[in-house]
């Protein structure tokens, strides 16, 4: 595989293997709908340096300040987080410690997403680990919110009225329910249509209902901590377009493979409508 050394640029694509703070400064300001991104945990995982956890926190406020500097003002920030774990085994829920950087920069919280999954690390002290946090921020009240592209179906579709004015007519939205703030989204284990060589890799229907709900075609995506390109895929699969950066070159490389084989239709992905697998149904489920 050739390594990515340079600069990236395909149709509604820029990628680059570069530092995330120097490629931000090199963006316009408030030129950017949705940032979506899923840092490193500080925990050693093979793409990160692992440190203490005050430079670990610093390291994130400055990339954050610099994230809300390239904000549209009625945009999103969605920032993915799960726990750091310290040497000797607590639990640091990450997005309790970085709230205040976001409150700090002026941003309101509007949802703090659960994402569940279940497949993960088999933990012998305490419970194991079955979801993720995603943080929700904007910058102001004027904020874009696309409900309709991301309806799930409703538990009971031809539920009508039996009473009162509206007897006889649906009680529900017949496109769907709001899908909460609950997400049962499998994670990209070894099994999964999207798997790379990535240890934690976005699933990229978590990214496309971020895209799809918080922008318009054609606006910008960025992910300042890219890895294989899941969130650039979610932003060019639904006609806006992907910003992405990352210092590891074989996981820039792998990007942008996995942009070329979108647009030359090879792409597996696991489609946003797929229901999660149950072995104790006929065929899963499915």
């Amino acid at each position: 595989m050739v390594l990515a050394l340079e600069l990236f640029q395909y149709q509604k694509a820029i990628i680059d293997c570069i530092d995330n703070l120097e490629f931000m400064h090199e963006l316009p300001a408030a030129s950017m709908k949705l940032i979506v991104t899923s840092p490193p945990y500080n925990i050693g995982k093979e793409y990160e340096k692992r440190s203490n956890l005050d430079s670990y926190i610093s390291m994130q406020k400055m990339v954050i300040q610099e994230s809300v500097r390239l904000l549209d003002p009625q945009g999103s920030i969605c920032w993915q987080v799960g726990n750091h774990i310290t040497t000797d085994g607590e639990v640091v829920p990450l997005d309790i410690v970085l709230y205040d950087i976001f409150k700090h920069c002026g941003l309101k919280m509007r949802n703090r997403i659960i994402w569940h999954f279940e497949h993960g690390l088999h933990c012998t002290k305490r419970f194991s680990g079955r979801y993720e946090t995603i943080m929700w921020f904007t910058k102001g009240d004027d904020y874009t919110y696309n409900l309709d592209p991301i309806r799930v179906p409703s538990k009971y579709p031809g539920k009508k009225y039996f009473k009162g004015p509206k007897v006889g007519q649906l009680s529900c939205n017949p496109l769907g329910k709001n899908p909460g703030d609950v997400w049962i989204i499998p994670n990209v284990k070894s099994n999964h249509v999207e798997k790379t060589i990535h240890p934690c890799q976005f699933p990229v229907e978590l990214v496309e209902r971020l895209v799809l709900s918080m922008t318009e075609e054609g606006e910008n995506v960025f992910d300042p901590y890219m890895g294989v390109g899941s969130s650039v895929i979610a932003a060019i699969k639904n006609n806006r377009v992907g910003y992405g950066c990352d210092i590891t070159e074989e996981y820039v490389a792998i990007a942008q493979q996995r942009v070329n084989d979108l647009y030359s239709g090879t792409l597996r992905t696991r489609p946003m409508d797929k229901p999660v697998y149950d072995p104790n149904l006929p065929n899963g489920g499915h």
